[in-house]
């Protein structure tokens, strides 16, 4: 019955989505890797980087912290404009 009134878009989610969507939030935030593992029920940490991959503007900004940084003397690898 509930079915009939979700969206199209929402009948398509699996709860391996939502396990991602999750697990991506967390480590958003800072969560650390201990803690998202605990939460995501996983007993590996290999596992629970699948379920929280690292966001491609995360990286970036990580990246740019080097080469913005005078103690550092590292060059600038990759650096976002703008």
């Amino acid at each position: 019955m509930l079915e009939r009134s979700l969206p199209a878009a929402f009948k398509r989610v699996r709860v391996h989505d939502l396990r991602h969507t999750f697990g991506r939030r967390l480590r958003a935030v800072g969560v650390s890797l201990e803690d998202r593992q605990d939460l995501l029920g996983h007993k590996s940490g290999r596992m629970t980087t699948h379920y929280s991959a690292a966001e491609v503007g995360n990286l970036l900004a990580a990246v740019n912290r080097i080469a913005n940084s005078r103690e550092s003397p590292a060059g600038t690898v990759l650096r976002i404009v703008g």
